[in-house]
């Protein structure tokens, strides 16, 4: 072997015969994997952002189904009496608005304070989004006492569109409602 055959000049075109090896094959195979690899990459660029999309729309949704926005103000009322504590007792109903994005349904309704205790009669209510439900309750005012001038925290168990059940908390106010007024007559001496 001489030493000009040790050297390789990759320059020098050889002019033996065209094999699977040759340059003219190594040239059609090279961008062949490179068109390949630049398929393979858009591919998962595509794929890659349809998942982040559907991720974003998923979550999204779930925000959506979690939230919770309810309204509430005193309703209707129907007869009552005192009992020998002191206390007036109505039943009465209280409309509540679903101001959320998805329906919602009301299990349970409380609240609590000095002088007026509200709890609802046991009955679940599905609301719409947008929609009123009409809840039963049970209203108890202690006579003698003036109702507090704040209104009143009520506590919703509410299930949401994901299943979840959550606790919601509206301001209601009593001072001015149906429901005081026809308290308030009850405690008066006859």
């Amino acid at each position: 072997m001489s030493a000009d055959d040790a050297v390789i000049d990759l320059d020098a075109h050889r002019h033996e015969s065209a094999g699977p090896t040759t340059g003219r094959a190594r040239r059609t195979v090279r961008p062949r994997i490179i068109l390949g690899l630049v398929a393979s990459f858009a591919a998962g660029a595509v794929l890659g952002g349809w998942g982040v999309d559907r991720a974003q729309e998923a979550r999204a949704r779930q925000e959506r189904d979690a939230a919770v926005a309810l309204v509430a103000i005193p309703a209707g009322t129907e007869g009552g009496g005192t009992n020998s504590d002191g206390r007036a007792r109505i039943e009465g109903s209280l409309a509540v608005v679903n101001a959320g994005p998805a329906p919602v349904t009301v299990r349970s309704v409380r609240a609590e304070s000095p002088t007026v205790l509200v709890r609802d009669l046991g009955r679940t209510r599905l609301i719409r989004p947008g929609g009123t439900g009409w809840i039963g309750v049970v209203v108890l005012f202690q006579c003698g006492e003036a109702p507090a001038a704040e209104p009143l925290p009520v506590r919703f168990s509410v299930q949401t569109a994901d299943g979840q059940v959550r606790e919601a908390r509206y301001p209601v106010a009593i001072v001015g409602s149906t429901w005081l007024d026809l308290l308030s007559t009850m405690c008066e001496p006859r």
